[in-house]
């Protein structure tokens, strides 16, 4: 063996060990970094994005099929900081009764919508919402919010509507209406993720 292949023969194992160290060491870092952008081990984000529905009920009354929900927005920062410019936010909410049917789409009984506008007036630095023909100001964003998230015994539809046997059900959704933002707004936000928030809920009437 000439003193060339000894030489390589006896780094062989020691670069190995080496190529092995370095191996686990990017192995690790990656593991790090995946760690981190998935947000493991690390505190929550400031402003957490989302609709939770605390309250979703649907009752029978006085000849009446009422809906009550409470919603609890987290929004994100980019939709605070526009907020805080005086851009007004628009919140929909739309509840629709089907009758379920085997042999056809399912037949639409009832639809209504409800739209809540919540804008900053910087003059008096309070937080105003309008629903219909109806405004209210309030003294911070988190009380105007609270109002523009709720709705108590909203009426659906008539219990008359329902025959006995079918079957029904009520589709409900709660959401940030990004299409009445200005529109320049609109065609930069078409892509962000930010601007994204509802939350939906079906349930069987029985």
């Amino acid at each position: 063996m000439t003193r060339a292949v000894l030489a390589f023969a006896l780094a062989a194992p020691a670069a190995a060990r080496v190529a092995g160290r370095r191996c686990r060491g990017w192995a690790l870092a990656l593991a790090v970094a995946l760690a981190v952008l998935a947000g493991v081990g690390l505190p929550g984000p400031a402003h957490a994005q989302g609709v939770e529905l605390s309250t979703f009920e649907v009752s029978r009354a006085d000849g009446e099929l009422l809906l009550d929900f409470v919603a609890r927005p987290g929004l994100s920062k980019a939709v605070e900081d526009a907020m805080q410019r005086g851009v007004p936010i628009y919140f929909v909410a739309q509840a629709t009764l089907y009758r379920s049917r085997w042999y056809w789409r399912d037949e639409r009984v009832a639809r209504v919508t409800r739209t809540w506008r919540l804008s900053y007036q910087p003059l008096t630095s309070s937080w105003r919402v309008g629903f219909g023909t109806l405004s209210q100001s309030f003294a911070t964003a988190e009380e105007a919010l609270a109002v523009a998230s709720r709705a108590a015994r909203w009426k659906v539809a008539d219990l008359d509507q329902l025959e006995a046997g079918e079957r029904y059900y009520l589709e409900f959704s709660y959401r940030l209406d990004d299409n009445q933002l200005p529109r320049p707004m609109q065609l930069d936000l078409a892509a962000q993720a930010d601007w994204q928030l509802s939350v939906q809920r079906r349930v069987r009437i029985e």
